[in-house]
């Protein structure tokens, strides 16, 4: 993960693709597999309406709102969907249980699922209780060749089977204490990198898929693709359940590896001012209305966004919803709790005016925008991007450090 894109940033999900009818909302990436065999980046979805919220903007006052309590019987992803409800994604598991120490930074691999089961099951009740709708498997890069991949042997110890069964079941035991739904999740591979054929990288997919499968998850994920042909072929995989399923790319503006503009992929992407680090709560909370108002209606996060992203998403929605999350009972929307502070200029920041005119500055370059991503002109096939078992050796690290002008600052 290079660049910005190892900053915290909203998931961009791939548009409904659309096969000469349209769909009678937009879903934000879902598809199901249907007779006319819809395919993947046949056009993008640009705008259609949607039904507007049953619930005004203007006549719910979320500070009086109670978080919501109780169970209720569960509707599918896409029941949800076309009834026009608001549904919240997780967010990031890879970066936040780095932090924790639970992954290890470079592989970013999901072993913690059966080595500390009780990280990962702490990290989805976070998120739950942030008001998150979907419990995603921790199952990124939970494929067997990614287990294995540069001196990463976690497959010595462990088989990929079992760190997607761990996944599978954590994510179902925290959605079941709530109303939230498990989604299985596919990511792209090392055996697409190396050139492998189209039937080895499905392959891959398959041996997670059957998994999710036997786990009975609600729907099926396929994300942070950086080449639309490996996205394709997962979808193709994935769709063969018969479940649900959504698509994800982590690209920019010129597209992805292999130089495949956005439209073609079928992708909208968002373009915040991000901080080169981590986006503020007040960044989210505009992503979300904005995402809102362009007919989006499953909104999540990915890399780096912790549970008080997502509760930043489900107060901004939260009139629209109809409740605010648990989390909500320790916190004050656009920092209306600083109106308990002790010093009066802190309590003047308790308004929202404050925080949306406020410009975030670090003072590093590029801030606060969105930089150009790292590609370094490489592709599936390049030497610099073929995979090998064995740990990246001392010379080919000396020979990336060249290339990339490495100076301490």
């Amino acid at each position: 993960m290079k660049g910005w894109w190892a900053c915290s940033r909203p998931r961009s999900v791939l548009a409904r693709a659309v096969a000469g009818r349209p769909s009678p909302r937009p879903t934000a990436g879902i598809k199901r597999q249907a007779a006319d065999s819809e395919q993947l980046g046949a056009a993008q979805r640009e705008g259609s309406p949607s039904r507007s919220a049953s619930v005004s903007t203007t006549c719910l006052d979320t500070t009086k709102m109670p978080p919501v309590v109780g169970k209720k019987a569960k509707k599918g992803i896409l029941e949800r969907l076309n009834a026009g409800e608001i549904v919240i994604g997780d967010g990031g598991f890879v970066f936040a249980l780095e932090k924790r120490g639970y992954v290890k930074a470079g592989p970013w691999t999901p072993e913690a699922a059966v080595e500390h089961p009780e990280a990962v099951r702490q990290l989805h009740r976070e998120f739950l209780r942030a008001g998150s709708n979907v419990m995603q498997t921790f199952t990124f890069y939970a494929s067997e060749d990614k287990l294995e991949n540069r001196g990463n042997y976690v497959l010595e110890k462990i088989s990929g089977q079992k760190v997607n069964e761990a996944a599978c079941d954590i994510a179902r035991q925290v959605a079941d204490e709530g109303d939230a739904l498990v989604a299985g999740g596919v990511s792209q591979t090392p055996s697409y990198l190396s050139c492998k054929s189209e039937t080895e990288v499905k392959k891959v997919f398959l041996q997670q898929l059957e998994v999710f499968m036997k786990k009975n998850v609600d729907f099926l994920i396929a994300e942070y693709f950086e080449h639309v042909e490996e996205a394709v072929w997962a979808v193709e995989t994935l769709i063969a359940s018969g479940k649900p399923v959504a698509a994800t790319m982590c690209i920019g503006p010129e597209g992805d590896l292999h130089g495949v503009p956005p439209g073609e992929c079928a992708v909208r992407l968002v373009k915040a001012g991000l901080e080169p680090r981590v986006a503020t709560r007040w960044d989210i909370q505009k992503y979300a209305r904005e995402a809102y108002n362009m007919g989006i209606r499953y909104i999540g996060g990915c890399c780096g966004f912790e549970p008080y992203h997502i509760r930043a998403i489900a107060e901004e929605l939260a009139p629209e919803r109809g409740f605010l999350p648990p989390a909500s009972e320790k916190h004050g929307s656009w920092g209306s709790a600083l109106d308990m502070h002790t010093k009066p200029w802190v309590r003047a920041r308790a308004r929202k005016e404050y925080w949306e005119n406020l410009r975030i500055a670090s003072g590093r370059p590029y801030n606060p925008s969105m930089s150009k991503p790292d590609g370094w002109g490489v592709t599936k096939g390049t030497a610099e991007l073929m995979q090998q078992k064995e740990a990246t050796t001392e010379q080919q690290l000396k020979e990336l450090f060249e290339k990339q002008k490495f100076k301490l600052q």
